[in-house]
C-alpha cells in the first residue's frame, strides 16, 4: 500500500507541474493562435517595399513635403507656361514657316499638361491657384524673367508672315530663358519631388529649343 500510495503522488504531481507549465508557456507569449505576431506584421508592412513604391505612386518626397521654394514655382511657372501657350497659339494663323508652327504646336501640347500638374499640387497644397491673365492684355513681365510685357503681345498679334516668324522665335527665345532660370532655381531650392523633376526636364526641353531657335534665327 505504501508504494502505491507513492505512486499515486507522484503521478499528480507530474500531471499538475505540466498543466502549470503550459499556462505559464501561454501566458508568456503574445502570440495569437496561429503563432503570427501582430506586431511584427504590421512593422514589416510599414516598411515593406510595397509601401514605399505606394508612396512614390502618389508622388510623395520627405513625407508628401514642400516648401515655399515650390509654391513659389509653381504659381509662377503655371502664369509663365500660360504666356507661352498664348504665343504659340498665334503662330497658328500667322506664322509663315512650318518650323514655326510645328514649335508652337510642341510648345503648347507639352506646357498644357504641365500647368494642370502644377495647379493640381497647388491645390492638394491649399494654395490658390494663380488667375488666368492671359489674353486680358494685362503687363506682368515685371514679375518673372522672360515675360513678354503687354506691348510684346500686341506688337506680336499685330504681325503675320515671316514679320511674325521673326518676332515669335526672338520673343520666345527670351521667354524660354526665363523658364531655365525659373527651373534651375527651383532644382536649387525645392523639396517636392515631382516639382524639382518638372524643374529639371523645364532646363533641358527650353535649352535644347533655345538652340534650335537661335538656328532658325540664323544666329549660331
Amino acid at each position: 500500500m505504501t508504494a502505491h500510495r507513492t505512486f499515486v503522488r507522484r503521478a499528480a504531481f507530474a500531471a499538475t507541474a505540466g498543466a502549470a507549465a503550459l499556462v505559464l508557456a501561454a501566458c508568456g507569449s503574445d502570440k495569437p493562435a496561429g503563432g503570427h505576431d501582430m506586431g511584427a506584421k504590421e512593422s514589416a508592412e510599414a516598411t515593406s517595399p510595397q509601401a514605399d513604391d505606394h508612396a512614390k505612386a502618389e508622388g510623395r518626397n520627405d513625407a508628401d513635403g514642400h516648401n515655399s521654394a515650390d509654391i513659389s514655382f509653381a504659381k509662377e511657372m503655371i502664369q509663365h507656361h500660360r504666356q507661352a501657350v498664348e504665343m504659340a497659339k498665334l503662330a497658328e494663323g500667322r506664322a509663315a514657316s512650318k518650323d514655326v508652327k510645328s514649335l508652337a504646336s510642341r510648345i503648347e501640347g507639352a506646357q498644357d499638361p504641365e500647368i494642370e500638374d502644377m495647379s493640381g499640387w497647388l491645390t492638394a497644397w491649399g494654395e490658390k491657384v494663380p488667375a488666368d491673365m492671359s489674353g486680358m492684355g494685362h503687363d506682368m513681365s515685371s514679375s518673372m524673367p522672360g515675360m513678354m510685357s503687354a506691348g510684346d503681345m500686341d506688337e506680336l498679334k499685330k504681325a503675320s508672315g515671316v514679320d511674325f516668324d521673326k518676332k515669335f522665335l526672338a520673343m520666345m527665345v527670351k521667354h524660354h530663358e526665363g523658364a531655365v532660370a525659373m527651373g534651375g532655381t527651383e532644382k536649387s531650392g525645392g523639396k517636392y519631388g515631382p516639382a524639382t523633376r518638372l524643374a529639371a526636364d523645364v532646363v533641358t526641353a527650353q535649352t535644347a529649343e533655345i538652340e534650335q531657335m537661335n538656328k532658325m534665327l540664323g544666329k549660331s
